[in-house]
C-alpha cells in the first residue's frame, strides 16, 4: 500500500484535511498498522496507544477504543477511501466481480454522517474525483472495480460480498431490535474478507464491558499477533478538543464522561441477565398459547402514544409454580393508540380478562381508552426497574416459561443494570435500545407468580370475580 502518511500530508491528496499536527497521533497509529517504518517520535506514539513496540509488518485487524470527538468517523471515511482507491483489480477479481469496501454504522443517521465524509474526501482531490464512476444514495462505484458502501448494522445485509475491507464505526453502540448484533456481524463479514485478504477495522468510544470491542480489547491489547488494539482519550487523538468541555462532563457525570472522553470502559453498567439464563427459559418453537378454560390469566400492558415507542401487551398464567407466558403483542410506531387499545382489548377478552395492569404513562388516557372497551386499567405500583428486579430470580430459578420470540429474548439479554452515584440500582435498556416487550412480559410474569401468596385481592373475569394478589406489588 502507498504510504498512508503521504495521503494524509500531501496537499495534492488529502493533506488539506489531515496534514496539520493535530492528526499526528492518527498518522503514527495508521502507519504502524499498515506496516510502515516509524520514526522515533511515531514509534513512541504507537507504543503509547497500543502497548506494543513499533512494527514493520502489515496487520489484519485494527480495533480502536477512542474517546468521543477523537476523529473516529472521519478516520473511518479516510480508511475506506484509501483502501478503495489503491486497490489493483488485475488478477484478483473474477469476470463481473467487484470488490467492496463496507463501512457499517450503528444506524442510518450515523451511516449518513460517515457517507458525507467519504464523498467529501473523494471530491476534495481532483485525482480521486476522477475515479468516481457512479454515486448512489448508499455508495460510490469507482473506476477500479471497487464499490464503497455504507450500511447500518444488520448482520443479514452484509453477507455475500467480496470484501476489500470492513470498517465498523461506533460498534459499541450497535443495537437492533434491542439486541447488540456486533458478534453476528463480525461472523458474517469474515468469509467475505477471506477472498482478498481484506482488513477488519472496528472503532468506537467504549461503553459497557461486553461485546466484541470489549472482548477484543481484553484479549488482544498490548499483545503480539495480527490483531492490533489501540486505546486513547479524546485529546490524545484530537488535541484541539476543548478541555473545559471534558472537565464539565467529568464534574456532572464522571462514569459517563470517563467512557466518552477518557476511553475507559464503564464499570457502573453491567449485563442484567445472562443470555444462557434467558434461553434456558424459552420454549423453542412455541410462539403463542391458546386460552384454556382451567387457567386464570394475568395481563400487563406497556402503553405508548404511537410515535416513538412500541405499545406492548403480555398475558401469562401460573402452572405448577411456573409463570407461563401465553401471548405477546407489540405494535411498533407509527400507530393509532385507539386502534391498538381496541385490538388489545379483544385479545384480553379472548383470555376471559376484563382487567389489565400498566404503568402511569400518559396520565388518564390509557384508563379511559381501555374503559371504553370494557377493560379495567389498573395502575402498577412498581417501577420498571422494580419489575425487572423481581423478574430476575424467576428467570434464574427456571420458574418462567417464555415464548420463542426473538424480540423478547434480545431485549431481556440486553437489559443493563446501572449504579447511580448514590449506589441505587436502575435497570433499563441500553442507549438506542428498546425494552417495550420485555417490560410487558416482566409485569405479566411477576404479577402471575405472586398468586401463591396467602393474602388475595379481586380481579375481574368474564365468568365472574376471581382472586388476585394484594396491593403489595400489584395495584388495584
Amino acid at each position: 500500500m502507498t504510504d498512508i502518511r503521504k495521503w494524509m500530508t500531501d496537499a495534492a491528496l488529502l493533506g488539506k484535511t489531515f496534514g496539520d499536527e493535530s492528526w499526528a497521533a492518527w498518522r503514527a497509529l495508521l502507519a504502524g498498522f499498515f506496516g510502515l517504518p516509524l520514526s522515533d517520535s511515531e514509534a513512541n506514539i504507537f507504543h503509547e496507544l497500543t502497548g506494543r513496540i513499533s512494527l514493520q509488518t502489515a496487520l489484519d485487524e485494527l480495533w480502536l477504543v477512542i474517546g468521543r470527538r477523537g476523529g473516529k468517523s472521519i478516520i473511518s471515511a479516510l480508511l475506506a477511501v484509501i483502501v478503495a482507491v489503491t486497490f489493483e483489480a488485475r488478477g484478483r477479481l473474477s469476470a463481473g466481480e467487484v470488490a467492496t469496501v463496507m463501512v457499517i454504522a450503528g444506524d442510518r443517521k450515523q451511516a449518513r454522517t460517515v457517507y458525507r465524509y467519504i464523498t467529501g474526501l473523494l471530491h476534495s482531490c481532483s485525482m480521486l474525483k476522477g475515479m468516481i464512476k457512479k454515486e448512489r444514495a448508499d455508495g460510490i462505484e469507482l473506476t477500479n472495480r471497487v464499490i464503497i458502501e455504507v450500511h447500518s448494522s444488520n448482520f443479514r445485509a452484509v453477507r455475500g460480498y467480496t470484501l476489500l475491507a470492513a470498517i465498523l464505526d461506533e460498534l459499541a453502540f450497535w443495537y437492533s431490535d434491542g439486541a447488540n448484533p456486533d458478534a453476528e456481524i463480525v461472523s458474517a463479514l469474515r468469509p467475505g474478507l477471506g477472498t482478498l485478504g481484506g482488513r477488519l477495522i472496528g472503532l468506537s468510544s467504549p461503553y459497557a464491558r461486553r461485546g466484541v470491542l470489549w472482548e477484543t480489547y481484553r484479549e488482544q491489547y498490548g499483545k503480539d499477533g495480527p490483531i492490533l488494539v489501540a486505546k486513547a482519550p479524546t485529546r490524545t487523538m484530537n488535541p484541539t478538543f476543548p478541555q473545559d468541555i471534558i472537565d464539565k462532563a467529568l464534574a456532572n457525570d464522571e462514569p459517563r464522561a470517563r467512557a466518552e472522553y477518557l476511553a475507559e470502559f464503564r464499570t457502573d453498567v453491567e449485563t442484567f441477565v445472562p443470555r444462557e439464563v434467558v434461553e434456558a427459559c424459552v420454549e423453542l418453537g412455541c410462539r403463542e398459547l391458546a386460552p384454556v378454560s382451567k387457567h386464570r390469566y394475568f395481563a400487563f400492558v406497556d402503553p405508548s402514544g404511537g410515535s416513538a415507542d412500541s405499545m406492548t401487551l403480555a398475558i401469562a398464567h401460573l402452572e405448577d409454580g411456573v409463570g407461563v407466558l401465553d401471548a405477546v403483542r407489540e405494535r411498533r410506531p407509527p400507530f393509532s393508540p385507539e386502534a391498538v387499545v381496541k385490538e388489545f382489548s379483544e385479545l384480553l377478552r379472548s383470555y376471559r380478562l376484563v382487567s389489565v395492569m400498566g404503568d402511569r404513562y400518559a396520565g388518564e388516557w390509557p384508563r379511559e381508552r381501555f374503559r371504553e372497551h370494557g377493560i379495567h386499567y389498573r395502575v402498577a405500583d412498581k417501577t420498571k426497574s422494580g419489575y425487572y428486579s423481581a423478574l430476575l430470580p424467576i428467570l434464574n430459578s427456571g420458574k418462567a416459561q417464555l415464548l420463542d420470540n426473538d424480540r423478547l429474548t434480545h431485549q431481556l439479554i440486553s437489559l443493563e443494570r446501572r449504579v447511580s452515584r448514590g449506589g441505587k440500582d436502575s435497570i433499563d435498556h441500553p442507549p438506542k435500545g428498546h425494552d417495550d416487550v420485555a417490560n410487558a412480559v416482566a409485569g405479566a410474569l411477576v404479577g402471575i407468580t405472586a398468586w401463591h401468596r396467602p393474602s388475595w385481592g379481586v380481579v375481574g373475569y368474564l365468568d365472574g370475580p376471581k382472586l388476585l394478589p394484594p396491593a403489595e406489588g400489584i395495584s388495584s
